[in-house]
């Protein structure tokens, strides 16, 4: 016997409450009258109650009925043999709905098995159908309806997440620790060998569970696939864009495949891949002819096996024109914007123009974000007071400016736009080291991709300013803010404390050039780099940081809209639970799409051996439990479960309270039909 909460036992304290109130009771004597008190001497009156416990039975009967009811509350149980309540059984039927059992006639074979399992059960047997793809479904409740049952069983689909069977373990463990009753698991899947955690211990069942498996997959058929496609998410050079395709075979012989890519329904290319025996074949088109706006695109492969649904590959291209960068610089400067146009026109998927201008030619610009995505100020010995007045406007009303400061921008005062004040210049050409690097990166920073990277560039000068409250994301060695983030108003303006040529710092020679001018420029623009291809299960970010307030709609493939009102107001992510296209609208009138695929894990149809699926479902269950506990294997013990008796005391707790009722009224009733 035991107790599953045994703290409550501590309520038993009030047992003292009873008695307390029974010696409250006083000594009472019955008055009689008398002619005068002169006869009495005079004495000072005892200040003792004697006090003693009466009317026994009745005290018994409370002190039993707070003990019964603390008792109740601490859950007490006996273990009984599994075997002794087979009566009171729970069935739980797992259908397994993943992607991989799309594969000819499984989930078919799969529902038809469990509604054998139905019609074969016992009367008495409460059932409970679950679903497993990437998570588990619970479908009913537990229920003897059989036809519930079996609408339950036919309403599973195929889906196209990626199921786990630690999953499934975890949520019949939930259900074991709160049925405590015997419970028989059949579970119909085609056993696939990536549905198997890492470790054996994760899926050992709990004592009460006895596992039963229907596999509806008898061996391993060849499979091909387009495994992987690289491919921008946004164009705006159609001739620049590739598109390349990875095609794989799980179990199969050599062969040679069709591949094709499809825009918006139509095939605009075709190639024919070699694919080895169980290997894997690239292809490569060179071009990617799409209209303007978003497009839905696929590589697809013909279809050869019985999964075809992993033959395609969908994702989403936007075409835009090029945005316009301004970038202003002195006259004799030419060198910075020399080597950021050729950062940004390096990049893989640029969407950047750069409109360079002198100083002098923009003393009279009135940037807005229509016209560019983002400024840069390079090294400007002067700025003329209505351009720093109109940019101070445009970084206000949500804009972004990159200010870099080298030897000319070091003889005026302060930083303009940023506001900081120059405090020195540093020469580090001039002395013994020649060059200083960079010390600290905030790896998390969006300009800085691979901060191990940054170790090698060298500074030969650089300015010291004062960085306020702002954020620096990254220093020199000797503590020297080299980047510098400011927010005003909406906008953003980074400061670069060197200069963008190769004359201040050796930057522009290195192979991280590149990738951090193309991260500023998007970081600046608000227009991050664009992914057209997901993940089944993944998360869709439906707000940048400058569209938090605004309302948004969704459209699944199938043309429905899964958000509520609510939720289109305030949800900032949202899950892809199936594969297929879908759209975004925004009420700024910005729209997105993007193509999700199914995990390619399910796409391999190995199965699990027969010995790992006999120790985890025959009597193995038992080993797995001990390899999860770590304990040595032996003769397995009775298996047991434990029996709740609340029950019964709550019934001998209802008989004392009706009894003390009864034996309380007798009493008062006898005081007051006494003298």
């Amino acid at each position: 016997m035991g107790l599953m909460a045994p703290w409550f036992l501590a309520g038993a304290a009030a047992i003292g409450l009873p008695i307390y109130l029974h010696l409250l009771r006083r000594h009472r004597t019955t008055p009689h009258p008398f002619s005068s008190l002169m006869f009495f001497e005079r004495r000072t009156q005892s200040s003792i109650k004697h006090r003693r416990l009466r009317y026994l039975l009745l005290l018994s009967l409370r002190l039993a009925l707070l003990l019964l009811l603390v008792l109740a509350f601490a859950n007490p149980f006996i273990n009984r043999a599994a075997g002794k309540m087979a009566g009171d059984r729970l069935l739980l039927l797992a259908v397994d709905d993943s992607f991989s059992m799309r594969a000819g006639t499984r989930l078919p074979d799969a529902r038809r098995e469990a509604e054998s399992v139905l019609d074969a059960r016992s009367p008495s047997d409460r059932v409970q159908v679950l679903a497993l793809g990437s998570s588990v479904r619970v479908l009913t409740q537990p229920s003897r309806d059989a036809g519930a049952l079996r609408a339950a069983v036919e309403s599973v689909q195929p889906g196209d997440g990626h199921a786990t069977l630690d999953a499934l373990v975890r949520v019949v463990r939930s259900i074991a620790d709160s049925v405590k009753t015997p419970i028989e698991l059949h579970f119909f899947s085609d056993m696939q060998k990536s549905s198997m955690p890492a470790s054996f211990g994760d899926i050992a069942l709990p004592a009460n569970v006895s596992l039963v498996l229907h596999p509806v997959a008898k061996d391993t058929p060849p499979n091909w696939l387009v495994e992987t496609v690289s491919a921008p998410g946004e164009v705006w050079d159609t001739k620049k864009a590739r598109v390349q395709a990875v095609i794989a075979g799980y179990h199969t012989p050599a062969a040679k495949r069709t591949v094709s890519l499809v825009v918006d329904g139509k095939t605009i290319a075709t190639h024919v891949a070699d694919v080895p025996a169980e290997g894997r074949a690239t292809v490569e088109f060179d071009s990617l002819d799409v209209p303007y706006g978003l497009t839905r695109c696929e590589v697809r492969i013909d279809a050869a096996d019985s999964l075809p649904d992993d033959d395609v590959s969908r994702f989403a291209v936007e075409r835009t024109d090029p945005k316009k960068v301004l970038f202003v610089h002195e006259p004799t400067d030419s060198r910075s914007e020399l080597y950021f146009r050729s950062a940004l026109a390096s990049a893989a998927e640029s969407a950047f123009v750069v409109d360079s201008v002198q100083v002098s030619q923009a003393a009279n610009l009135q940037p807005t974000q229509a016209q560019y995505a983002f400024v840069v100020l390079s090294d400007l010995l002067t700025t003329p007071p209505s351009l720093d007045q109109a940019l101070q406007k445009y970084v206000r009303d949500g804009g972004g400016v990159w200010v870099s400061v080298g030897t000319a921008g070091a003889r005026a005062p302060t930083v303009p736009v940023f506001g900081a004040k120059i405090l020195e210049s540093r020469a580090y050409a001039r002395d013994g080291a020649r060059y200083i690097n960079v010390g600290q990166v905030d790896a998390a920073y969006p300009s800085i991709e691979k901060a191990d990277r940054w170790a090698g560039v060298k500074f030969f000068f650089a300015v010291r300013v004062d960085p306020g409250d702002a954020t620096v994301a990254a220093r020199l060695s000797d503590q020297t803010p080299l980047l510098v983030e400011k927010k005003i108003g909406e906008g953003r303006v980074i400061l670069f404390t060197s200069g963008l040529d190769n004359l201040t710092n050796d930057f522009p020679l290195h192979p991280i050039w590149v990738p951090f001018v193309d991260r500023t420029a998007r970081y600046l623009s608000g227009t991050e780099s664009r992914s057209g291809s997901r993940v089944v299960d993944s998360y869709l970010e439906l707000r940048t940081a400058k569209e938090r307030s605004v309302s948004v709609e969704v459209t699944d493939p199938d043309g429905k809209r899964p958000l509520s009102l609510a939720e289109a107001s305030t949800a900032e992510n949202f899950q892809l639970t199936r594969a297929g296209f879908y759209e975004l609208r925004l009420a700024n009138g910005r729209k997105d799409m993007v193509g999700v695929n199914p995990d390619r894990r399910e796409s391999d149809l190995s199965l699990i051996s027969q010995d790992a699926l006999s120790l985890w479902g025959g009597s193995g269950n038992q080993q797995a439990q001990q390899a999860a506990q770590g304990a040595p294997g032996g003769p397995a013990a009775p298996q047991t479960v434990p029996f709740g008796i609340w029950w019964y005391i709550m019934l001998l707790a209802l008989l004392a309270a009706v009894a003390e009722s009864v034996i309380s009224g007798q009493y008062l009733g006898t005081q007051r039909e006494g003298p």
